[in-house]
């Protein structure tokens, strides 16, 4: 890239960081540090405000970076991520939203723990929380990076590992400051910068195509190399029956696990009722769909006018398919117009990669806090504030996620996303619908319900050919794998459902029925919610 790209995009970029942050600091010093206000911020935002803001949270760099990069080198394939992303909101909005709303405060295990025993409840829910807000912050760190190292015009190791530093920073700072008011309104701006961005580069892409979607599709097939077979399913995941199963595998992570993404369901705290909160997810759905059918014209758009080629050839995961797409567009590398939609939308990916990070961190702390924290302190141990915790939490959950981002840089971020959602749905779904749907349901099985999902999906990602074993993976020198499946869900979100099963019928406890009773009434009619 020219010096003009690098000027004009740290330029933007600098100028929403320091909006951002002006907003963070308008916050900290109007809020009255309550933990109401640091992790729910104090439930004032409306059904509007709250729907962009999940939309914000939702539309990540996997969404705007990865998902285009994978329709531009897989065609029909990679609609997969967009489909899925997008059919789960259904789910959502039909089981969770309303009845999370009413029976917690602040994060999933108050849902589960308010008919169990709170100490294991809290202990397996938070630790969960944590495990998916980490893969999830790692996606957004690999985008960090990858973005960087297209901006600087190659590979520049130690740009992209500064990058990552300091994206870790910036979040740790919005949170710790700002909490969830901060996040909400850094969120609200980034979905219409995401928005406006995203429909600007689709109509550039029709108008190229005079509005001919069918030649759009027609170039796109022609310049893949596969003719036909880049708009049939099969080119990533009909090999043989080991993708199909992949491809199966990788749909049910998607589709279930939106409902158990500890940073989705905090949202619906923030508003000040029930049916604020499925109105809410009205709007997100309204917002996110719209966003999603642009990102299939954008990648075939990128397909047709970059070529699968020139994106490979930049970033091996498809990263960067969207800016190079946006320059092409704007007249090319040497044209002012292709200097300034890049830098447009390397800053919107900035933006993007930055809010969503700060509501990942934010929920991951509350998870420590609120939950971890308050069950394994001692009784006698002086008690510190919750939110004092969650913000050294926030720290150290940046520390992490910064290390496993700079390990992960060369992975796909809609592919390192897929791989929260199948933690998130194998670990977190089960123990919420059991304890919402399910009258019967004890601590044991709880408990068994994180941990049955939870260790599987983990252990079989280590062992699957993400970590080693090809020359894409995490170790490529390596080889210690043993299941041969990349997406853990077609395994470990059974193995979820059936020890949480298991664990209530072999348990002594006796449900108790006033509780469930309460539980239903309370969440079905918001009667006693917070």
């Amino acid at each position: 890239m020219t010096v003009d790209h690098q000027t004009l995009s740290l330029l933007l970029f600098s100028v929403f960081v320091a909006i951002t942050l002006g907003i963070t600091t308008w916050v900290s010093r109007n809020r009255h540090g309550s933990a109401e206000e640091f992790y729910a911020g104090g439930r004032l935002f409306t059904p509007m405000e709250n729907g962009f803001a999940i939309a914000g949270d939702y539309m990540s760099a996997a969404s705007f970076l990865g998902i285009s990069g994978l329709i531009a080198l897989f065609g029909y394939d990679g609609l997969l991520y967009s489909v899925g992303f997008l059919v789960a909101w259904l789910l959502v909005l039909f089981l969770v939203a309303e009845l999370v709303r009413n029976c917690g405060r602040f994060t999933l295990a108050d849902v589960v723990a308010s008919r169990m025993r709170e100490r294991p409840v809290r202990i397996a829910a938070g630790t969960s929380s944590v495990t998916v807000s980490v893969l999830y912050l790692v996606a957004q760190m690999v985008g960090a990076g990858t973005l960087v190292a297209l901006l600087l015009g190659g590979r520049d190791e130690a740009a992209q590992a500064w990058t990552v530093i300091g994206v870790g920073a910036l979040m740790v700072i919005y949170v710790s400051l700002g909490g969830m008011r901060a996040t909400t309104w850094i969120q609200i701006v980034k979905s219409v910068l995401l928005l406006g961005g995203t429909v600007a580069l689709t109509v550039l892409v029709l108008l190229r195509f005079h509005g001919d979607f069918d030649q759009l599709l027609l170039t796109a097939a022609e310049r893949s190399g596969h003719g036909d077979a880049f708009l049939a399913p099969g080119l990533k995941y009909g090999g043989d029956w080991t993708a199909r199963l992949d491809f199966i595998s990788l749909g049910l992570a998607l589709v279930l696990g939106t409902a158990g993404l500890p940073h989705i369901l905090s949202r619906f705290y923030t508003v000040p009722t029930a049916r604020a909160a499925r109105r809410s997810v009205v709007w997100a759905i309204g917002l996110i769909g719209g966003f999603y059918l642009m990102t299939i014209v954008l990648g075939f758009g990128a397909a047709a006018i970059v070529g699968p080629e020139a994106v490979r050839g930049s970033n091996a995961a498809g990263n960067t398919a969207v800016p190079l797409l946006a320059l092409d567009l704007g007249g090319g590398a040497d044209s002012t117009g292709g200097t300034v939609l890049f830098a447009v939308v390397a800053a919107i990916a900035f933006a993007t990669i930055l809010a969503v990070v700060a509501g990942i961190t934010l929920s991951s702390s509350a998870s420590v806090a609120h939950d971890l924290y308050a069950s394994l302190r001692r009784r006698h141990a002086k008690p510190r504030s919750e939110v004092a915790v969650a913000r050294v939490a926030a720290v150290g959950i940046g520390v992490v996620a910064i290390g496993l981002g700079l390990l992960a840089r060369d992975l796909n971020v809609a592919f390192l996303v897929g791989l929260a959602f199948a933690v998130a749905a194998s670990a977190n779904l089960p123990v919420l619908l059991y304890s919402l749907f399910w009258p019967g349901f004890t601590t044991r099985g709880a408990v068994w319900a994180v941990y049955g999902g939870l260790i599987p999906a983990v252990l079989l990602v280590l062992l699957s050919p993400v970590v080693s074993g090809s020359p894409e993976s995490l170790f490529p020198g390596v080889d210690f794998q043993y299941f041969p499946l990349q997406n853990p869900g077609l395994v470990s979100i059974p193995l979820g459902f059936v020890a949480g099963w298991l664990g209530t019928v072999t348990s002594a406890e006796v449900p108790d029925e006033a509780k469930h009773a309460e539980t239903e009434v309370r969440s079905l009619t918001g009667a006693g919610a917070v």
